[in-house]
Formats: C-alpha cells, structure tokens, sequence
C-alpha cells in the first residue's frame, strides 16, 4: 500500500534502537514527510522541553512519493521543537538520505537522547548502529561526507552539520550532500545530542501499490514539467527560465519592477546599487542578477533526486579576490540575504558567503539578517568597541570582507560580535536590550526575500506562518506577484484585504507537498489534482481532493496547536514594525503597511482557519480534523475566548 508501516526509533543515550509499527490510521491521517514528524513532535515533545534538553526529538520523515522516480519527487522533512523560534520547527530538504532512508525500510525515524561522545548513527538497511564520530567533529560539511564515504562507501547517503551546529548556534542548519535543512536551527539540536552525522543506505526499492498506474502518472507529469519523457538533470530539455536561471529567475523582476526586494536591512525593496555596476562593461558579469552571471560561472547542475526542474546552479570561479569557489547556489534568498540586504553587489563575494554557510552550517537567510541587522547597529552606535574590535573589516553596508569573516566567526563561535549575532538578530536585540525595533522577523526568524510594502499578502504570511517568518509554508507570493494561481484570480499585491482566504487555502496545498515530498516548483503544475492522483497510486487510498487537502489542513491546524501549547499568542503572529513605521522607496515610494488593515486581515485568517480571535484553534475545528485529543488539550470555545 506504499508503506514499509515501519517507524526507526533511535535512542542516544541509552544507545536502543527499536522498530515500531505505524497504524494504518496513522498512515492514513498524516500520509508522510511533514505528517509525520509534525504528529511525531506534537506526541512526544511537549513544552518543559527545551529545545537543545536530550528530550527533544529529531523527527525524519521522507515525503510519501520519495523514491518510486516521481518527478521532482525528493523532499525529506526534519522535524523538531526549534532552537531559533522555541516553537514549531520543521526544514524540508531534497535529500539524498531521505530516499534512502526509505529504501532502507523506514516510513519515519525518530532521534531522541544525547551521546556522551560525538556520534554517527548508520543505517544499512535492518543494520542500524552508532559509531564514534569523535575524528569527525571539527570538521566542515563537506569535509565529514567526504569522510564518511571514504568510511563507509560513495552508496551512503548523509545528513551532517559543521561546527556552527556544534557549537550549538540557533540558525544551524543540517547539509544534506548541497542541499540543506536550514531552517529553524536543526544543526543546533543535532549538536546538542552530539550527532554529527547520519549515513544511510538501502536495497529493498520502495512499496507502491499500484505501480503501473505510478509509472504511466511518472511518465505523464515528466513530459508535463520537461516537455520531454526522461528525467532531466541538465536542465537542456526544458527552456523554462526557472530551469535556467534557477530561483533567482525574476530577480529583476523582484527588484526593479515590483520593488519587492529586500536592500539594506530592509530599510528598501530596491537594491539600485546592483544595476549601478552595470554602466560598466568590466563589471556586469559579477552583478547578483543570475542574468549576468550563469553564462560564466555555471558548467553544470546537482539538482536534488528524480528532479525535472532543476532549479539547481552550480557556480564555480578559481582566483577570484576571495579565493577558489565552488557551491551549489548562490539561489534568490542568499541573493537577498547575503546580497542586498547587507548591500553586497558583487556574485563572487556572495558566492563565497554562501560556501562558507554551506560549509560550516549556517542558514543563509538568518545568517545574512544577523549581518544586516549588525550593520545597521553599528550604523546608529548601538555596538561598543568590544563588538566592532572583535573583527577586522569594517562593518558596514557593502562590505564584503566583514560578511565573509562574520560568517566564519558566527559558525565557530569566535569573539564578541559573533558571539552575540549566532543565534539571529532577534536574540542579539535582546540581549543587546536595543536594536529590537529593526530586527526583521517573526517568531524569531528572519522572513525570506519578499518586502511586504510591495506585496502586502506577504505580511500576513509571514506573520502567521508557525515556523516563523517563511514563504514556503504558503508560497502566496506566487499568487501575489502573478494576480492568478490555482483557484484564485485578479488578486492585488498593492493590497492588504481579501488576501486570508487564499492565504488559508495556499497553506493547506503547500503542506501537501511538504508531505508527498514533490518539490514546489511544480505547484502552478501538478496542483492538487496532480498530486492527488499520484498519492492514490501510491498508497491504493483513492482520497478525492478534497480528502487530500484535509490532511494538509489537519497537519496545518496541529502545527499551531503545538505553538499554542508552548505558550505562543495572538501577538506572535505579529507585523513587523518597519513595515508600518516607515516608508518603502524605489517602485513602491511612500507606501508602508496600515497595522489596523493588517490586524483586520488577520481577525479574517483566524475565521477562514476556525480559530477563535486570540489564534487558538477552536475545539469543534480540531475535532472535525479528527484531532479530538488536540482539541482535549489546546481548543478552545469562542465564549471561553471572547
């Protein structure tokens, strides 16, 4: 039925390992990727827990249509009580691991304790066991895997984290051979149990239940995203200019039309320095905009597993100012985050950001809004020479130099200023007890690369997104940026009300791919009909859509009822104030965001949802989501809100 219905538990401090049966109701419910690990953290991480005690879990769940050579079919999802947020966290990865985690024999694994030493756990398939990492710690991402596959063989597949996970920063992330679990601070929670690493490898293939109707679906959905009949990993069959230039693929767009691109900590939406350049003819192969520099610096693509859309863009330059490069990326946020927002126009240098991220283990986006925010401290005096003392560049906007030695700091946790910003701007602000009025973020974490004054829904996604600021768990921008997507039409990015519907509906659809695993690139694609019709030949459920958008829901609804647990309110999901208090420039001069227009908005998203006014889900809305024992403990009634 598309199911081993088998559970992997592992337990660092006592050092068993067990296998456990999944229901067929359990399997039913959540169908996999973030289904699983969002009940399995909701179960068994409560809110004593801290995020970095042995109590907490690594819940690791591989999307339900991983493996069986679905298109873009690669997504695995981490899930586990945030380091960075204190919440809800959950990271989704095309990971190689994941794929064969699942070929291994496992639905989902969980990781709870801490080891005494650092640990690799290695899972070859029924052979699952816990070895001594203790030659690896210390070492980069890159250099772990290339240790582990010397170790174990090239057939292992790994999830590893660098020193910045070791070192417990809360903007970690967990590498997964160029691809990254980045947000939420899941290297921390790695390092914190002393696992440095996880290698996997499986032969058992994949259980479908109805695999001729998968395959003549795998065949129709690659002609549809391709517009060929194989899996392309070059990306030369298609002429997509997403394939082409990857996410950065309307960075112009963003910038200069939209006005939508976040510069200078978010003081604009437009990054006018990244075109200056471009008067001059020596320097436009080095502007951000992936235009001007694939041609160059892009020989080839490492897209994720079963890819049809290869978003991926391998950027290698030799003898450049900052040294040899090689990365997977610099993608649309890390040319925000590590671009304009700390006022850094050359690709080289953000390049070489983005290698260091990847190697020592930092998320990209909070990683740069801790620079960002840094400089605009340092800008207004906030910072004492002790901060400024403890680096040798310069920090200030522009200045690449601070950016790379920052990063290398903040990962190794070395001097004053690193030490303050590697846990993210927000927890820098507090304990700087100054700074909080530009800290960009929600729930602690730094929102991706959309500027709400120019695309006012995105205010609200991002405010009431349960893993913090993110884009991903709606992808409204797609709606927001076009005017039409899915069922919605003629919407207005330049305004602020009639956005709670779809911003409902869009969350409950992207959650669906966050639980088959099919990548969202394909979302103006697939869409839920698509993807319906590949989970029943999966599993031989025959859901109908609406079926199928109910589990997102249900898993949606759970995901805020953990935050509810843990003591999360109406004001968490909140606006943030440099959208209200100033005045964007550049294509959307003048305009900023009316905070009552906001607050209505979300009255109506808390409706749309069936949550009471404070945000807590309603009991009768969780009981007809068949989560009467959520409903037991966090729901509420109108009249007991009200």
């Amino acid at each position: 039925m598309g199911y081993w219905k088998r559970r992997l538990t592992v337990d660092l401090t006592t050092g068993e390992v067990e296998t456990r049966d999944l229901s067929e109701e359990f399997l039913r419910r959540y169908l996999g990727g973030a289904g699983f690990t969002t009940r399995l953290l909701y179960d068994e991480v409560g809110p004593s827990v801290d995020p970095l005690d042995p109590e907490n879990v690594l819940a690791v769940a591989p999307g339900l249509l991983v493996g069986p050579s679905v298109p873009t079919g690669s997504k695995t999802t981490f899930g586990f009580k945030s380091p960075l947020t204190g919440g809800y966290g959950k990271s989704v990865v095309g990971a190689k691991m994941g794929d064969q985690l699942k070929r291994a024999g496992y639905d989902a694994m969980v990781i709870t304790g801490a080891a005494d030493a650092p640990t690799t756990l290695v899972i070859e398939d029924d052979d699952v066991r816990l070895e001594s990492a203790a030659d690896l710690w210390g070492m980069d991402t890159w250099e772990t895997d290339d240790a582990l596959k010397e170790q174990y063989g090239d057939q292992f597949r790994t999830a590893v984290i660098g020193p910045a996970g070791e070192n417990l920063s809360k903007m970690s992330m967990i590498e997964c051979e160029d691809r990254q679990a980045g947000r939420g601070g899941p290297g921390a929670v790695m390092g914190s149990k002393n696992l440095k690493a996880i290698a996997v490898t499986g032969t058992k293939g994949v259980p479908v239940a109805r695999e001729e109707e998968l395959e003549e679906l795998n065949k129709k959905w690659r002609l549809e995203t391709t517009g060929r009949g194989d899996i392309d990993v070059t990306g030369t069959g298609s002429a997509t200019i997403d394939v082409q230039y990857g996410t950065g693929e309307a960075y112009d767009a963003k910038n200069t039309e939209l006005g939508i691109h976040p510069t200078r900590n978010w003081q604009s939406g437009y990054f006018k320095k990244a075109y200056d350049r471009l008067d001059d003819p020596e320097n436009d192969r080095v502007s951000i905009d992936p235009r001007y520099w694939t041609e160059e610096y892009v020989q080839t693509k490492r897209p994720c597993p079963y890819c049809t859309k290869p978003c991926s863009q391998y950027f290698e330059a030799e003898d450049t100012k900052y040294g040899d490069i090689a990365v997977d990326g610099p993608e649309y946020e890390t040319q925000y985050a590590l671009g304009g927002n700390v006022e850094v126009d050359d690709v080289e240098a953000v390049a070489k950001a983005n290698e260091i991220c990847d190697h020592e283990g930092l998320d990209t986006i909070d990683a740069g809004n801790a620079i960002s925010w840094a400089m605009e401290a340092a800008d207004r005096g906030l910072l004492d020479d002790e901060h400024l003392d403890s680096i040798d560049a310069d920090l200030e906007f522009g200045n690449a130099e601070a950016v790379l030695e920052l990063l290398e700091k903040m990962a190794h946790a070395e001097g004053e200023l690193a030490q303050l910003l590697m846990n993210g701007h927000a927890h820098a602000a507090a304990e700087l007890g100054a700074g909080e009025e530009f800290a960009i973020h929600v729930k602690n974490q730094a929102p991706a690369g959309f500027e709400p004054r120019g695309i006012k829904g995105m205010a609200l996604a991002f405010g009431v997104a349960p893993r913090g600021a993110d884009h991903l768990t709606s992808c409204l921008y797609a709606l927001e940026m076009g005017g039409d997507f899915w069922e919605f039409e003629n919407y207005d990015r330049q305004r602020m009300d009639g956005k709670a519907l779809a911003l409902k509906a869009l969350e409950d659809l992207m959650m669906i791919y966050d639980i088959t695993g099919v990548c969202k690139f394909t979302r103006g694609i697939t869409l839920a009909e698509g993807v319906r019709e590949l989970v029943n030949a999966m599993t031989g459920f025959d859901l109908a859509t609406s079926e199928l958008l109910t589990v997102g829901e249900r898993t949606h609804n759970l995901s805020k009822a953990y935050n509810v647990r843990e003591g999360f309110k109406r004001e968490d999901d909140r606006l943030i104030p440099r959208l209200t208090e100033e005045a964007a420039d550049g294509p959307n001069e003048g305009v900023s965001i009316d905070e009552a227009a906001y607050e209505r908005e979300l009255d109506r998203y808390y409706t749309a949802r069936g949550w009471a006014v404070s945000g807590t889900p309603l009991t009768e809305t969780l009981e007809e989501l068949d989560l009467d024992d959520v409903a037991e403990e966090v729901g509420v009634t109108n009249e007991l809100e009200d």
